[in-house]
């Protein structure tokens, strides 16, 4: 991406971002346009009140137009502790489902609602959407979006069938990064590098957690995991807008942290440290993209180490996060007060900050939100684009294309790990669209200076 934009006009588009917010999606697709709702509250359904659930459900009751008028888990203490919550932020109690697993189907089909929010287990998040397409409603869902090549294909064909559509809705494009990339900063991108590097040893043991996160490491071997550094990446790299991965390769270590883990903290003979896992602890994925671009896709959850690094390597400068918890270091060729060395990045962040995120201007909330990856005091901007795209009767920013793109990387690169190594053709999903699609950020201006 080596758009040239100037910056006077850009800069301009600041004041006007509040009035444009809620811009069309980029080249949305036809099917994909649906009608506004401008004169009633927006209506949500949730399937999966738990850990995550439960911090999506609070950011809602935060927001003004919206009511939750059904909620479903088969957890009894979850869906009480759901229901307590939207009683006590004054909204009406809200219907009930939990009879069984799929009672999620009962409720699509039986209740009125704008849009599902998915966040359960990874296996029912593409029956959970399939089942809101399919009676007549959008649905957002937790990473991933599907785990098999099948569940991406179909969840794609319902979209173009049923009008509505099933997107990672909680990843807006809208990074400041992405506005650095499209200014032509680090002139063309030539690689970008992230991942998923999260010690959750801990996690996958702990029976009142997330479980089921080990039944993956003892059965699937790969990188598990794509989206959440994926997501990031794919804007910045055009992908899916004017550029698409055309094929991956992927490869894994032996498997031995869960087995150290587990004896360590239950002994030799339990059952955990003698089990054999199929994830190898460490997997990488590069993939490959059609304009010759290269990503490098990391995957740890089985080791000791920090929150993993993440860079982004142009022609003229490159972007480097060491760690989460690090500041953001940057270098520009010609620019840089130090040949070949890295400065603080803080500066350009400043200076380059989105438009978007410059205009959003939250009110406090009355309370802290609640669940795993609370503390906010300010409305997410992820759930305020949401609430946009469903009152403007747009697809959310990650579309559906953009949203299997990004999943589909895990049982891709199953494949080739299981193939030693080989490559793997990457689907191409949009059906040849990408070619026309506008770039990301490109699409954003256009509604900008329209609006």
């Amino acid at each position: 991406m080596n758009h040239r934009f100037d910056r006077r006009q850009f800069l301009g588009l600041a004041g006007a971002a509040a009035a444009a917010a809620a811009q069309s999606s980029p080249q949305a697709p036809s099917w994909a346009v649906q009608q506004p709702i401008r004169d009633r509250p927006i209506r949500l359904g949730f399937v999966g009140v738990g850990d995550r659930g439960s911090y999506h459900l609070d950011a809602a009751l935060g927001i003004d137009g919206v009511e939750i008028p059904a909620i479903c888990d088969i957890a009894p203490h979850y869906l009480h502790r759901a229901k307590r919550w939207i009683e006590e932020a004054g909204k009406p109690t809200p219907r009930l489902y939990g009879r069984t697993r799929t009672d999620f189907e009962r409720m699509c089909a039986e209740e009125d609602l704008d849009c599902i929010i998915c966040a359960t287990s990874w296996e029912w998040h593409a029956p959970v959407l399939l089942a809101a397409m399919r009676n007549g409603k959008n649905a957002v869902s937790e990473v991933p979006l599907v785990i098999t090549l099948d569940e991406a294909w179909e969840v794609v064909e319902t979209a173009e069938k049923t009008g509505k559509w099933a997107t990672l809705g909680f990843k807006p494009v809208n990074s400041t990064l992405s506005n650095m990339v499209y200014q032509g900063l680090f002139g063309e991108i030539i690689h970008c590098e992230d991942g998923y590097l999260h010690d959750l040893r801990r996690v996958k043991f702990d029976p009142d957690r997330e479980p089921w996160r080990l039944y993956h490491s003892v059965t699937r071997n790969g990188n598990l995991y794509p989206d959440h550094p994926t997501c990031r990446m794919m804007p910045l790299m055009d992908i899916n807008h004017g550029d698409r991965f055309e094929y991956l390769v992927s490869v894994s270590s032996r498997a031995v942290s869960l087995n150290q883990f587990a004896d360590l903290m239950y002994g030799p003979e339990h059952p955990y440290a003698k089990q054999k896992m199929k994830q190898g602890d460490y997997n990488c994925t590069l993939l490959r993209t059609a304009g010759g671009k290269v990503f490098t896709l990391n995957f740890d959850t089985n080791t000791p180490h920090p929150r993993g690094h993440m860079r982004v390597q142009g022609t003229k400068g490159v972007f480097f996060r060491p760690a989460r918890s690090m500041p953001e270091l940057i270098y520009l060729d010609g620019i840089s007060p130090e040949e070949h060395e890295w400065e603080p990045a803080k500066k350009y962040l400043e200076e380059y900050e989105h438009p978007l995120l410059k205009a959003y201007k939250p009110k406090p909330r009355k309370h802290a939100i609640r669940g795993h990856g609370g503390a906010q005091r300010t409305t997410p901007f992820s759930w305020h684009r949401l609430i946009l795209a469903l009152r403007e009767g747009r697809v959310t920013d990650f579309d559906v294309y953009d949203s299997v793109t990004s999943s589909a990387i895990s049982p891709l690169s199953e494949m080739s790990v299981a193939k030693g190594g080989q490559p793997v053709e990457f689907p191409d999903f949009t059906k040849g669209a990408w070619k026309t699609r506008l770039p990301v950020e490109e699409a954003y201006r256009q509604s900008l200076t329209s609006g």
